[in-house]
């Protein structure tokens, strides 16, 4: 029997069913240990340093103490601690994305997504570089700066070949004052060798969904295909690693297997980055199983409701409380409303989640016949940014960690210390001016100068302050775009 250790690079060892197995029994026996509980909150909270502030993160033994504990009173203080730790070491930015489908050809037989190869009965789409390139054009007329990329598994409709020319496609494409500036990849395991392409070709983070920690269940999910590889797929972190992306993104799709085994194997996989590559991972989403063309989310019997979800997203950060924590559009208003508070730090906006579905379509218009899941959150990226601005947040479209080489263990630094809010807030300020010029209805521009008025004012360095003031009045009055620090 595997043996649990954290630094093996073998699946069944750093994701050991054995422990996941002990941990749960172990959080269902202390649940209620309130001297055991108040030590594990004390250790999650930030303390303050001379620098800033750092957080101590918590093991998955711990957090899922935490998760199983079902008094609402200690819910609520986990509650308070995660938004401590989110305003600590993001502040008030959200980051925002959309993610752009390539392809839905696939030959995986992935009994949760509709783009299964058995699914005859779905268009199979594939972007052409024309087609890329006018997408891009219309992700940019919105105000993106940033993308995710998604395409099925197919060697041979999609090869790496075809991924690494749409990258450098979506690059190129500069269209009145637009550009993508980063691309992140969610595409399927892949090789050490084709990763270095991908570092090559300037993606900014590698994600890749597990679906599921739980093996046996991961390979009744994954019928046939290549995602079957339960091991392959796991240990896809560290060969990106290896190619050289020092930014990953991780995440489980709950709903698919009982939510505190997955949550247990979140943090270790999180654990196990950390103690391989001295660095986590620089973000983690929480997806649920959604209605899709073929799938019904109600066969699946894992279901969680909101108030649990909130509690794992809350528990995630308390854990690992550095990483940037992504909610999709597949959630409602409501959710993303209650989630920001918890933890979250990215949000899409304005999503399609068909291939070509942004070009030629207004934004109250959306194609059905090639998603992936249902949009939950269909508001425009204009009422997104109004909603995020009225509710206290600053809608950030910045990428200029990414740009000037914070990545990787250089970013965690900087954010452990609490340093990165030196250059995170101003180039937040800086970035929405410019959606707010270039992008912004009347109604979103009038609230959004206001923010950044009063935003500007909490910056403490004068000189920065000064040229953060200089450079968006430089945009307001010019041409000039992309200022960072």
């Amino acid at each position: 029997m595997a043996k649990y250790d954290p630094k093996s690079l073998v699946a069944e060892e750093f994701i050991n069913d054995e422990e996941i197995r002990e941990t749960l029994k172990y959080a269902e026996e202390h649940k209620r240990d309130l001297p055991l509980i108040e030590s594990i909150l004390e250790k999650a909270r930030p303390q303050k340093t001379a620098h800033g502030c750092t957080c101590a993160g918590l093991t998955h033994r711990e957090a899922s103490v935490l998760l199983a504990c079902d008094l609402p009173e200690i819910t609520e203080r986990i509650y308070e601690i995660a938004e401590e730790i989110k305003l600590a070491f993001y502040g008030n930015r959200i980051v925002i994305f959309a993610p752009l489908y390539l392809s839905n050809y696939c030959v995986n037989s992935c009994v949760y997504c509709p783009y299964h190869i058995k699914n005859k009965h779905i268009p199979r789409k594939k972007l052409t570089q024309e087609e890329v390139r006018q997408e891009v054009i219309a992700l940019q007329d919105l105000g993106h700066k940033r993308l995710a990329i998604e395409s099925g598994e197919d060697p041979v409709n999609n090869p790496i070949e075809y991924i690494l020319e749409c990258i450098k496609t979506i690059y190129s494409v500069h269209h009145k004052n637009g550009d993508i500036r980063r691309v992140n990849v969610n595409i399927a395991a892949t090789t050490v060798e084709n990763y270095r392409k991908l570092k090559e070709a300037g993606i900014g983070t590698y994600i890749l969904f597990q679906e599921t920690y739980h093996k046996e269940s991961y390979e009744r999910l994954h019928p046939a295909g290549p995602k079957h590889n339960y091991a392959y797929h796991t240990e896809a972190m560290d060969r990106a690693m290896e190619g050289g992306i020092d930014d990953v993104g991780l995440g489980v799709l709950f709903g698919l297997e009982l939510y505190k085994y997955e949550f247990a194997g979140l943090i270790m996989h999180a654990e196990h980055l950390e103690a391989v590559h001295g660095v986590g991972p620089h973000t983690i989403s929480v997806p649920r199983v959604k209605r899709a063309d073929d799938i019904d989310p109600d066969v699946f019997d894992n279901g969680i409701d909101d108030e649990t979800f909130a509690k794992i997203t809350a528990c995630i950060r308390l854990a690992v409380p550095y990483t940037g924590m992504i909610i999709s559009t597949r959630e409602t208003e409501q959710v993303r409303s209650k989630l920001l508070r918890l933890g979250v730090s990215q949000v899409s906006g304005g999503s399609r989640t068909s291939v070509g579905g942004y070009a030629g379509y207004t934004p109250e218009e959306r194609p059905h016949d090639t998603e992936q899941f249902d949009v939950s959150d269909q508001r425009s990226l204009d009422e997104v940014v109004k909603w995020l601005m009225e509710s206290g947040h600053i809608p950030s479209f910045c990428t200029a960690c990414y740009r000037e080489g914070r990545t990787g263990d250089r970013f965690m630094s900087l954010c452990k210390t609490g340093q990165i809010l030196n250059c995170c807030h101003p180039n937040a300020l800086m970035t929405l001016a410019e959606y707010l010029v270039d992008y912004a209805s009347p109604e979103t521009a009038a609230v959004g100068f206001r923010m950044i008025e009063e935003e500007l004012a909490k910056i403490p360095n004068e000189k920065v302050r000064g040229i953060a003031a200089q450079n968006i009045e430089d945009i307001k009055n010019s041409n000039r775009r992309d200022f960072r620090f």
